[in-house]
Protein backbone atom coordinates (compact mmCIF):
# COMPACT_ATOMS: atom_id res chain seq x y z
CA UNK A 1 0.00 0.00 0.00
CA UNK A 2 1.13 3.55 -0.40
CA UNK A 3 0.35 6.22 1.41
CA UNK A 4 -2.83 8.26 1.30
CA UNK A 5 -2.24 12.44 1.42
CA UNK A 6 -2.63 14.47 4.29
CA UNK A 7 -3.21 12.32 7.39
CA UNK A 8 -0.24 10.12 6.66
CA UNK A 9 1.91 13.16 5.99
CA UNK A 10 0.75 14.66 9.69
CA UNK A 11 1.73 11.12 11.13
CA UNK A 12 5.24 10.71 9.02
CA UNK A 13 6.03 14.42 9.90
CA UNK A 14 5.48 13.21 13.97
CA UNK A 15 7.71 10.69 13.30
CA UNK A 16 10.60 11.67 10.81
CA UNK A 17 10.79 15.67 11.23
CA UNK A 18 11.82 16.26 15.48
CA UNK A 19 13.60 18.80 17.15
CA UNK A 20 16.96 18.08 18.90
CA UNK A 21 19.47 19.79 20.23
CA UNK A 22 23.23 18.21 19.86
CA UNK A 23 24.15 15.62 17.74
CA UNK A 24 21.23 12.63 17.50
CA UNK A 25 23.41 9.68 19.21
CA UNK A 26 24.79 11.29 21.89
CA UNK A 27 21.33 12.86 22.82
CA UNK A 28 20.06 9.12 22.24
CA UNK A 29 22.03 7.87 24.83
CA UNK A 30 21.94 10.22 27.22
CA UNK A 31 18.38 10.37 27.68
CA UNK A 32 18.28 6.28 28.00
CA UNK A 33 20.96 6.40 30.56
CA UNK A 34 18.57 9.38 32.46
CA UNK A 35 15.55 7.08 31.99
CA UNK A 36 17.59 4.14 33.98
CA UNK A 37 18.53 6.88 36.18
CA UNK A 38 15.06 7.80 37.00
CA UNK A 39 14.46 3.73 38.24
CA UNK A 40 16.74 4.42 41.64
CA UNK A 41 17.30 7.41 43.88
CA UNK A 42 20.30 8.82 45.85
CA UNK A 43 24.14 9.13 44.63
CA UNK A 44 24.68 7.49 40.86
CA UNK A 45 27.25 4.86 42.19
CA UNK A 46 28.04 3.66 38.36
CA UNK A 47 26.80 3.99 34.78
CA UNK A 48 27.39 1.19 32.26
CA UNK A 49 26.66 1.33 28.73
CA UNK A 50 26.66 -1.24 25.84
CA UNK A 51 25.81 0.02 22.19
CA UNK A 52 25.80 -0.88 18.67
CA UNK A 53 29.18 0.13 16.74
CA UNK A 54 27.35 3.13 14.78
CA UNK A 55 26.31 4.54 17.70
CA UNK A 56 29.38 4.33 19.35
CA UNK A 57 31.11 5.75 16.14
CA UNK A 58 28.85 8.79 16.30
CA UNK A 59 29.78 9.99 19.70
CA UNK A 60 33.31 9.09 19.46
CA UNK A 61 33.99 12.50 19.04
CA UNK A 62 30.99 14.91 18.58
CA UNK A 63 30.43 18.02 20.96
CA UNK A 64 27.97 18.00 23.44
CA UNK A 65 25.61 21.56 23.87
CA UNK A 66 25.51 23.51 27.25
CA UNK A 67 28.71 21.22 28.50
CA UNK A 68 31.65 23.97 28.11
CA UNK A 69 32.99 22.23 24.97
CA UNK A 70 33.01 18.25 26.59
CA UNK A 71 33.21 15.46 23.57
CA UNK A 72 32.73 11.85 23.75
CA UNK A 73 31.15 9.21 24.71
CA UNK A 74 32.02 8.76 28.23
CA UNK A 75 30.90 12.16 28.59
CA UNK A 76 27.59 11.27 27.26
CA UNK A 77 27.07 8.60 29.92
CA UNK A 78 28.28 10.17 33.05
CA UNK A 79 26.08 13.17 32.02
CA UNK A 80 23.15 10.89 31.41
CA UNK A 81 23.11 9.74 34.63
CA UNK A 82 23.26 12.76 35.90
CA UNK A 83 20.08 14.79 34.18
CA UNK A 84 16.77 15.39 35.80
CA UNK A 85 14.08 14.53 33.31
CA UNK A 86 14.24 11.63 31.11
CA UNK A 87 11.30 13.06 29.44
CA UNK A 88 12.58 16.00 27.42
CA UNK A 89 14.39 13.22 25.51
CA UNK A 90 16.75 14.55 21.95
CA UNK A 91 16.40 17.70 23.99
CA UNK A 92 18.17 16.47 27.00
CA UNK A 93 21.35 18.66 27.29
CA UNK A 94 19.45 22.07 27.63
CA UNK A 95 19.71 20.51 31.54
CA UNK A 96 22.96 20.27 31.98
CA UNK A 97 24.31 22.45 34.45
CA UNK A 98 27.83 23.27 36.07
CA UNK A 99 27.05 20.87 39.23
CA UNK A 100 26.12 18.42 36.62
CA UNK A 101 29.32 18.85 34.73
CA UNK A 102 31.51 18.34 38.10
CA UNK A 103 29.25 15.30 38.89
CA UNK A 104 30.07 13.79 35.75
CA UNK A 105 33.82 14.55 35.92
CA UNK A 106 33.99 12.85 38.89
CA UNK A 107 32.22 10.03 37.76
CA UNK A 108 34.87 9.79 34.80
CA UNK A 109 37.67 10.00 36.93
CA UNK A 110 36.85 7.42 39.60
CA UNK A 111 36.81 5.11 36.63
CA UNK A 112 33.25 4.14 37.56
CA UNK A 113 32.09 4.72 33.80
CA UNK A 114 31.98 1.78 31.55
CA UNK A 115 31.87 1.55 27.53
CA UNK A 116 31.57 -1.43 25.07
CA UNK A 117 30.43 -2.01 21.78
CA UNK A 118 28.67 -5.18 21.18
CA UNK A 119 29.90 -5.72 17.42
CA UNK A 120 26.99 -8.57 16.67
CA UNK A 121 24.35 -5.37 16.82
CA UNK A 122 23.52 -3.99 13.34
CA UNK A 123 20.92 -1.98 14.31
CA UNK A 124 20.43 0.82 16.37
CA UNK A 125 20.86 -0.60 20.14
CA UNK A 126 21.44 1.52 23.28
CA UNK A 127 21.67 -0.32 27.28
CA UNK A 128 21.87 1.87 29.62
CA UNK A 129 22.53 0.49 33.04
CA UNK A 130 22.63 2.62 36.10
CA UNK A 131 23.57 1.89 39.70
CA UNK A 132 22.78 4.15 42.39
CA UNK A 133 22.57 4.43 46.15
CA UNK A 134 19.29 3.03 46.11
CA UNK A 135 18.22 1.09 43.01
CA UNK A 136 19.45 0.09 39.96
CA UNK A 137 17.93 0.90 36.30
CA UNK A 138 18.31 -0.27 33.26
CA UNK A 139 16.93 1.44 30.15
CA UNK A 140 17.09 -0.46 26.49
CA UNK A 141 16.84 1.54 22.56
CA UNK A 142 16.34 -0.31 20.13
CA UNK A 143 15.44 0.47 16.17
CA UNK A 144 15.22 4.12 17.14
CA UNK A 145 16.42 7.17 18.74
CA UNK A 146 13.50 7.36 21.02
CA UNK A 147 12.24 4.03 20.99
CA UNK A 148 12.24 2.22 24.39
CA UNK A 149 12.48 -1.30 24.00
CA UNK A 150 12.59 -2.16 27.92
CA UNK A 151 13.00 -0.58 31.15
CA UNK A 152 13.92 -2.09 34.50
CA UNK A 153 13.97 -1.47 38.33
CA UNK A 154 16.53 -3.85 40.29
CA UNK A 155 15.88 -6.46 37.70
CA UNK A 156 12.17 -6.63 37.46
CA UNK A 157 10.01 -4.83 33.96
CA UNK A 158 8.58 -1.58 35.51
CA UNK A 159 6.91 0.98 32.66
CA UNK A 160 7.63 4.64 33.27
CA UNK A 161 5.59 8.01 31.51
CA UNK A 162 8.51 8.43 29.47
CA UNK A 163 8.51 4.77 27.66
CA UNK A 164 7.62 4.17 23.94
CA UNK A 165 3.99 2.26 23.64
CA UNK A 166 3.70 -0.22 21.99
CA UNK A 167 0.86 1.21 19.53
CA UNK A 168 3.50 4.36 18.56
CA UNK A 169 6.52 1.61 17.86
CA UNK A 170 3.84 -0.27 15.33
CA UNK A 171 2.72 3.07 13.90
CA UNK A 172 6.59 3.39 13.21
CA UNK A 173 6.92 0.03 11.95
CA UNK A 174 3.40 0.92 9.33
CA UNK A 175 4.92 4.19 8.61
CA UNK A 176 8.55 2.25 7.79
CA UNK A 177 6.75 -0.52 5.34
CA UNK A 178 4.51 2.65 3.21
CA UNK A 179 7.51 4.63 3.45
CA UNK A 180 9.55 0.98 1.43
CA UNK A 181 6.74 1.26 -1.52
CA UNK A 182 6.25 4.88 -2.61
CA UNK A 183 7.30 5.90 -5.64
CA UNK A 184 7.98 8.98 -6.80
CA UNK A 185 4.53 9.39 -8.14
CA UNK A 186 2.65 8.54 -5.27
CA UNK A 187 5.58 10.68 -3.21
CA UNK A 188 4.81 14.14 -5.10
CA UNK A 189 0.94 13.58 -5.18
CA UNK A 190 1.52 13.64 -1.09
CA UNK A 191 3.70 16.21 -0.83
CA UNK A 192 1.54 17.80 -2.89
CA UNK A 193 -1.52 17.65 -0.85
CA UNK A 194 0.22 18.75 2.69
CA UNK A 195 -1.91 20.29 4.83
CA UNK A 196 -1.68 23.76 6.37
CA UNK A 197 -0.50 22.64 10.02
CA UNK A 198 2.25 20.47 8.12
CA UNK A 199 2.77 23.78 6.17
CA UNK A 200 3.72 25.27 8.99
CA UNK A 201 5.83 22.51 11.17
CA UNK A 202 8.09 22.36 7.58
CA UNK A 203 8.59 26.15 8.17
CA UNK A 204 9.49 25.98 11.67
CA UNK A 205 12.29 23.18 11.30
CA UNK A 206 13.67 25.88 8.02
CA UNK A 207 13.80 28.35 10.45
CA UNK A 208 15.49 26.38 13.09
CA UNK A 209 17.99 25.18 10.46
CA UNK A 210 18.85 28.34 9.05
CA UNK A 211 19.15 29.98 12.29
CA UNK A 212 22.39 27.16 13.47
CA UNK A 213 23.70 27.65 9.88
CA UNK A 214 23.63 31.61 9.90
CA UNK A 215 25.35 31.15 13.73
CA UNK A 216 27.97 28.46 11.82
CA UNK A 217 29.22 31.03 9.60
CA UNK A 218 30.47 33.02 13.15
CA UNK A 219 33.16 29.64 13.53
CA UNK A 220 34.56 29.90 10.47
CA UNK A 221 37.33 32.39 8.89
CA UNK A 222 35.64 35.53 6.62
CA UNK A 223 37.09 34.31 3.55
CA UNK A 224 35.39 31.13 3.64
CA UNK A 225 32.34 32.86 2.72
CA UNK A 226 33.45 35.61 1.27
CA UNK A 227 30.12 36.59 -1.04
CA UNK A 228 32.18 38.37 -3.95
CA UNK A 229 32.57 36.30 -6.99
CA UNK A 230 30.42 33.24 -5.28
CA UNK A 231 27.57 31.99 -6.78
CA UNK A 232 24.34 31.25 -4.96
CA UNK A 233 24.55 27.47 -5.16
CA UNK A 234 28.69 27.81 -3.39
CA UNK A 235 26.94 30.33 -0.79
CA UNK A 236 23.89 27.91 -0.07
CA UNK A 237 26.21 24.72 0.33
CA UNK A 238 28.96 26.61 2.83
CA UNK A 239 25.78 27.56 4.58
CA UNK A 240 24.97 24.26 5.04
CA UNK A 241 28.46 23.32 6.22
CA UNK A 242 28.90 26.20 8.63
CA UNK A 243 25.39 24.82 10.53
CA UNK A 244 26.82 21.03 10.02
CA UNK A 245 29.59 22.32 11.65
CA UNK A 246 28.27 24.60 14.60
CA UNK A 247 25.85 21.26 15.43
CA UNK A 248 29.02 19.04 15.09
CA UNK A 249 30.56 21.40 17.76
CA UNK A 250 28.14 21.50 20.03
CA UNK A 251 26.42 24.73 19.79
CA UNK A 252 23.57 25.64 21.83
CA UNK A 253 20.99 25.60 18.79
CA UNK A 254 17.85 23.03 18.42
CA UNK A 255 17.87 21.58 15.14
CA UNK A 256 14.81 20.12 13.09
CA UNK A 257 16.02 16.47 12.98
CA UNK A 258 15.29 14.09 9.49
CA UNK A 259 15.15 10.70 9.65
CA UNK A 260 17.06 10.82 12.80
CA UNK A 261 19.60 13.11 11.46
CA UNK A 262 19.97 16.94 12.73
CA UNK A 263 22.46 17.01 9.46
CA UNK A 264 19.70 15.26 7.24
CA UNK A 265 17.16 18.08 8.24
CA UNK A 266 20.30 20.64 7.93
CA UNK A 267 21.35 19.59 4.37
CA UNK A 268 17.33 19.59 2.87
CA UNK A 269 16.27 22.18 4.33
CA UNK A 270 18.92 25.51 3.74
CA UNK A 271 19.59 24.62 0.54
CA UNK A 272 15.73 24.21 -0.49
CA UNK A 273 14.51 27.17 1.49
CA UNK A 274 17.65 29.48 -0.02
CA UNK A 275 16.52 28.77 -3.67
CA UNK A 276 13.04 28.69 -3.32
CA UNK A 277 13.81 32.05 -2.58
CA UNK A 278 16.67 32.78 -5.58
CA UNK A 279 14.07 31.00 -7.93
CA UNK A 280 11.33 33.46 -6.82
CA UNK A 281 8.92 30.32 -6.76
CA UNK A 282 6.06 30.30 -3.95
CA UNK A 283 6.63 30.01 -0.72
CA UNK A 284 4.00 26.76 -1.41
CA UNK A 285 5.86 25.51 -4.11
CA UNK A 286 8.90 25.33 -1.77
CA UNK A 287 6.94 23.76 1.05
CA UNK A 288 6.13 20.93 -1.06
CA UNK A 289 9.54 20.44 -2.67
CA UNK A 290 10.60 20.14 1.10
CA UNK A 291 8.05 17.63 1.66
CA UNK A 292 8.87 15.24 -1.11
CA UNK A 293 12.35 15.77 -0.43
CA UNK A 294 12.22 14.45 2.98
CA UNK A 295 9.76 11.32 2.30
CA UNK A 296 12.87 10.14 -0.48
CA UNK A 297 15.58 11.10 2.25
CA UNK A 298 13.45 9.37 4.44
CA UNK A 299 12.75 6.33 1.88
CA UNK A 300 16.81 6.20 1.07
CA UNK A 301 17.85 6.05 4.93
CA UNK A 302 15.44 3.43 5.27
CA UNK A 303 17.37 1.37 3.08
CA UNK A 304 20.80 2.41 4.03
CA UNK A 305 19.27 1.45 8.29
CA UNK A 306 19.00 3.90 10.86
CA UNK A 307 22.90 4.49 11.12
CA UNK A 308 25.26 3.33 8.35
CA UNK A 309 28.23 3.08 6.58
CA UNK A 310 27.78 4.94 4.46
CA UNK A 311 27.55 9.35 4.98
CA UNK A 312 23.67 9.68 5.19
CA UNK A 313 24.20 13.23 4.32
CA UNK A 314 25.34 12.49 1.09
CA UNK A 315 23.43 8.80 0.20
CA UNK A 316 20.26 9.84 1.63
CA UNK A 317 19.50 13.52 2.25
CA UNK A 318 21.55 14.40 -0.83
CA UNK A 319 19.59 12.73 -2.73
CA UNK A 320 16.69 13.24 -1.25
CA UNK A 321 17.76 17.40 -1.64
CA UNK A 322 18.24 16.60 -5.51
CA UNK A 323 14.85 15.53 -6.07
CA UNK A 324 13.58 18.44 -4.51
CA UNK A 325 15.33 20.58 -6.37
CA UNK A 326 13.86 18.77 -9.53
CA UNK A 327 10.13 19.18 -8.67
CA UNK A 328 11.19 23.07 -7.28
CA UNK A 329 12.12 23.64 -11.48
CA UNK A 330 9.50 22.37 -12.19
CA UNK A 331 10.93 18.49 -13.29
CA UNK A 332 8.86 15.77 -13.46
CA UNK A 333 9.24 11.61 -12.10
CA UNK A 334 11.62 11.14 -15.13
CA UNK A 335 14.48 13.62 -14.72
CA UNK A 336 13.55 12.85 -10.81
CA UNK A 337 15.15 9.59 -11.68
CA UNK A 338 17.81 11.21 -13.57
CA UNK A 339 19.05 13.10 -10.64
CA UNK A 340 18.97 9.96 -8.35
CA UNK A 341 21.23 8.56 -10.84
CA UNK A 342 23.43 11.12 -11.10
CA UNK A 343 23.43 11.25 -7.29
CA UNK A 344 24.05 7.26 -6.67
CA UNK A 345 26.68 7.10 -9.64
CA UNK A 346 28.40 10.11 -7.90
CA UNK A 347 28.43 9.90 -4.03
CA UNK A 348 28.55 6.50 -3.36
CA UNK A 349 31.31 4.74 -1.43
CA UNK A 350 31.35 8.19 0.96
CA UNK A 351 32.00 6.78 4.30
CA UNK A 352 30.92 7.48 7.44
CA UNK A 353 33.23 7.53 10.09
CA UNK A 354 31.60 9.13 12.92
CA UNK A 355 29.52 11.84 14.00
CA UNK A 356 32.23 15.21 14.27
CA UNK A 357 32.74 18.45 12.60
CA UNK A 358 34.43 16.78 9.68
CA UNK A 359 30.50 15.92 8.78
CA UNK A 360 30.66 19.98 7.78
CA UNK A 361 32.71 19.18 4.86
CA UNK A 362 30.86 15.87 3.45
CA UNK A 363 27.80 18.08 3.55
CA UNK A 364 28.87 20.55 1.64
CA UNK A 365 30.03 17.93 -1.08
CA UNK A 366 26.71 16.31 -0.97
CA UNK A 367 25.15 19.48 -1.51
CA UNK A 368 26.93 20.33 -4.47
CA UNK A 369 26.36 17.17 -5.92
CA UNK A 370 22.95 17.32 -5.60
CA UNK A 371 23.08 21.00 -7.27
CA UNK A 372 24.85 19.13 -10.02
CA UNK A 373 22.56 16.40 -10.07
CA UNK A 374 19.03 17.80 -10.38
CA UNK A 375 20.97 20.40 -12.71
CA UNK A 376 21.95 17.93 -15.24
CA UNK A 377 18.43 16.20 -14.94
CA UNK A 378 16.70 18.88 -15.88
CA UNK A 379 18.84 19.06 -19.28
CA UNK A 380 17.99 15.31 -19.71
CA UNK A 381 21.59 14.37 -18.83
CA UNK A 382 21.85 11.44 -16.89
CA UNK A 383 24.36 8.34 -15.94
CA UNK A 384 23.52 5.85 -17.96
CA UNK A 385 22.40 2.56 -17.10
CA UNK A 386 25.31 0.98 -18.56
CA UNK A 387 27.84 2.76 -16.55
CA UNK A 388 28.81 0.82 -12.85
CA UNK A 389 25.97 0.03 -10.11
CA UNK A 390 23.32 2.76 -11.80
CA UNK A 391 20.53 1.45 -12.71
CA UNK A 392 18.14 2.15 -15.69
CA UNK A 393 15.64 4.13 -13.52
CA UNK A 394 15.82 5.63 -9.87
CA UNK A 395 14.65 3.49 -7.48
CA UNK A 396 16.64 0.56 -9.32
CA UNK A 397 19.89 2.50 -8.24
CA UNK A 398 18.45 3.10 -4.88
CA UNK A 399 18.24 -1.27 -4.94
CA UNK A 400 21.80 -1.31 -5.78
CA UNK A 401 23.32 1.82 -3.19
CA UNK A 402 21.37 -0.50 -0.36
CA UNK A 403 23.30 -3.72 -1.49
CA UNK A 404 26.51 -1.35 -1.24
CA UNK A 405 26.07 0.12 1.84
CA UNK A 406 24.11 -2.88 3.59
CA UNK A 407 26.56 -5.11 2.09
CA UNK A 408 29.51 -4.19 0.51
CA UNK A 409 31.06 -1.80 3.13
CA UNK A 410 30.36 -3.88 6.43
CA UNK A 411 33.71 -4.92 6.50
CA UNK A 412 34.72 -1.50 6.30
CA UNK A 413 32.81 0.31 8.67
CA UNK A 414 34.01 -2.66 11.20
CA UNK A 415 37.69 -1.30 10.42
CA UNK A 416 36.52 2.23 11.27
CA UNK A 417 35.65 1.53 14.35
CA UNK A 418 38.99 -0.20 15.03
CA UNK A 419 40.88 2.58 13.99
CA UNK A 420 39.07 4.65 16.56
CA UNK A 421 39.23 2.20 19.41
CA UNK A 422 43.20 1.95 18.74
CA UNK A 423 43.38 5.80 18.63
CA UNK A 424 41.99 5.62 22.72
CA UNK A 425 44.35 3.75 23.35
CA UNK A 426 47.54 5.73 22.27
Amino acid sequence: PTLSCAMDFTRYLAAEWKPALGCTEPASIADATALAAAAGSGPVRSVHLVCDPRMYKNCYAVGIPHSEHKTGIQWTVAIGALLPDPAAELECFRDITPAILEQAQQLIESGTVTVGVDAARSDLYVDSRVVREKGVGRAVLEGGHTRVAQLERDGQPCDLPAVLGSEEADASSALAEELATLDFDAAISLARAITPDDRARLRDGCELNLAIARHGLSLFPKSFMDLIGVDQMTRISRLVCAGVYARMSGEDFTVMTLAGSGNKGITVAVPLTLWGQEALVTAEEVEEALALACLITSQTTLRLGTLSAACGCASAAGIGLAVGLVLLQGGGTDAMSLAVNNMVGNVTGMICDGAKMGCGLKTMTSVDAAFRAASLAMAGVGIPATDGIVSRHGQGSLDNLERIAQRGMAAMDAEILNIMQEKLRQ
